[in-house]
């Protein structure tokens, strides 16, 4: 009863014939417990009317109390606590090897089981129980991260991290990942021609989104291969950029998002970036297919979207951050353990933790680790030094 299920089940569809007897005999674990239990208490039974008929034969009804006793010794010493805790220890091996005896049991002893059983089931369903089926062995998602997080050298640590990566899409909303909009680098076309021309050279992304006034009024999003030719040649109009922008429109997913559902709603819509999206329609600002992969495998490029990434290390061993950095990218890459529900950058987090806009130079504490203000401009914080206590990061002595 204490085997391994998952394995006994790994085992059994890979054509282990024991292993698929096993599983049989614990589809219906009443019938089982009950030839179990049937066979142990013939043996007590038989054994104590042994004993006790030897005894007064041999010594007379006096010596009957110690007989018992030292029956009893033996018993659970050799009939319950020494088997059954070889048992539990090599429940596999054990339970494997018995299978090909509880099979013929089952079949010898059924009637009787049979009567039993019914019997023991009707009162159990007047309690809400039944023993006809197992037990549902499902695992949930909870449950499975502990199994992963506690299978130790069986699984590359850095395959955990990535198991566990997985099971956690579905509690992060794609507004916990975000690429704020004050971040995200885009094209206005009210803007002069020669800031339009400026900003097609100088971008890092491959695709731009082309808007009117605001980024809440998208034309289209601009991969930037389709105008590097004309950009070059110096034919590229005003017009011509709009037509393209607006052969790809833009992809809007609401906030509230799980990671799990807009991974597989890039798949389907064959998209790798869409635009998160208020109550109110309101731009939130981008989310990526990368973004969500580094959830999974941690950071594995450098996305140029992301200046809130641009974190460096001083000769300190302290790291520099850019105020709008999420706290969960702040964790991965820095291996930190700030406190993730809530605010969802540093700038949020050390406000919501003052209660105010602090001063440049304030120093606080948060998740274990010293912080300190550098800069504060437009009613937030701009930049943050942050002291790491990993070893791993070069943290000063």
């Amino acid at each position: 009863m204490s085997i391994n299920r998952y394995r006994l089940r790994h085992l059994a569809h890979s054509g282990h014939a024991g292993a698929r007897l096993t599983e049989r005999l614990l589809v219906r674990p009443d019938r089982l417990i009950g030839v179990m239990l049937l066979g142990n208490t013939v043996a007590n039974v038989s054994a104590a009317s042994i004993v006790t008929v030897m005894t007064l034969n041999s010594f007379g009804e006096h010596w009957l109390a110690a007989a018992n006793g030292v029956l009893t010794l033996l018993l659970l010493m050799f009939g319950e606590v020494g088997p059954k805790t070889y048992g539990a220890l090599n429940a596999e091996r054990l339970a494997i090897s018995a299978a090909y005896i509880y099979r013929p049991l089952l079949w010898i002893t059924s009637p009787f089981l049979w009567l039993m059983n019914g019997i023991t089931n009707s009162l159990l369903r007047l309690f809400g129980a039944t023993g006809e089926r197992a037990s549902s062995r499902s695992l949930s998602a909870d449950e499975l991260r502990t199994v992963v997080t506690e299978a130790g050298a069986l699984i590359p640590l850095k395959h955990q991290q990535m198991l566990v990566g997985i099971l956690d899409l579905e509690r992060i909303q794609v507004e916990d990942i975000l690429v704020p909009r004050t971040e995200v680098t885009g094209i206005d076309v009210d803007d002069d021609w020669e800031d339009i021309v400026a900003v097609l050279r100088e971008a890092e992304n491959t695709r731009l989104p082309v808007y009117q006034g605001s980024l809440d009024h998208i034309i289209g999003v601009l991969h930037l291969k389709r105008v590097t030719r004309a950009l070059i040649r110096g034919d590229l109009t005003r017009e011509s950029l709009i037509a393209l922008a607006e052969q790809r429109p833009p992809y809007y997913v609401p906030e509230g998002t799980t990671l799990t559902q807009q991974l597989a709603a890039f798949q389907e819509n064959h998209r790798r970036h869409a635009y998160v999206v208020d109550e109110y329609g309101d731009v939130l600002g981008l989310v990526t297919i990368d973004d969500i992969l580094e959830e999974i495998v941690g950071e594995f490029t450098s996305i140029p979207y992301a200046g809130r990434r641009e974190v460096r290390i001083e000769e300190d061993g302290s790291y520099i951050v850019p105020g709008g950095t999420p706290v969960r990218s702040l964790n991965r890459m820095l291996r930190l353990n700030l406190p993730t529900r809530g605010p969802r950058t540093i700038n949020g987090l050390i406000i919501e933790y003052l209660e105010t806009i602090p001063e440049p130079g304030t120093s606080l504490k948060l998740g274990g680790h010293a912080m300190e203000v550098m800069q504060v401009a437009e009613h937030s914080i701009k930049t943050v030094r942050i002291w790491a206590t990993d070893p791993l990061l070069n943290t000063p002595a």
